[in-house]
């Protein structure tokens, strides 16, 4: 498989949650693109593997009063070591995705 990349990536740094994989349950993104996201995280996951995540938006950067949480699913299609930070680089093709929608509190 080659490294082609067919769209930009934005250097979007968000934290995020490994959901299922208790080995992995923290880490951030370090980049999106509209064809993925390249996680950084701690600990490593299989090429070809499914991934379930939630990266959380900071109400703050859209205007949103709460965080909102987008949860994703996808397929890993590359995992680097990154001697830098400690963590494993995992670059995923995203399948799909939803907003959450959270309880807003008060009335």
């Amino acid at each position: 498989m080659d490294d082609t990349r067919t769209s930009r990536r934005f250097p979007v740094h968000l934290p995020l949650k490994v959901l299922g994989n208790e080995n992995i349950p923290t880490g951030t993104t370090a980049n999106i693109s509209s064809a993925g996201v390249y996680l950084l995280v701690d600990g490593g996951l299989e090429i070809g593997s499914s991934i379930e995540f939630e990266i959380t938006i900071p109400g703050e950067s859209i205007g949103s009063g709460n965080d909102v949480p987008v949860h994703c699913q996808g397929r890993v299609v590359r995992c680097d070591s990154n001697q830098e930070s400690g963590r494993t680089g995992v670059a995923c093709v995203i399948e799909q995705y939803e907003f959450v929608r959270t309880a807003e509190v008060g009335g």
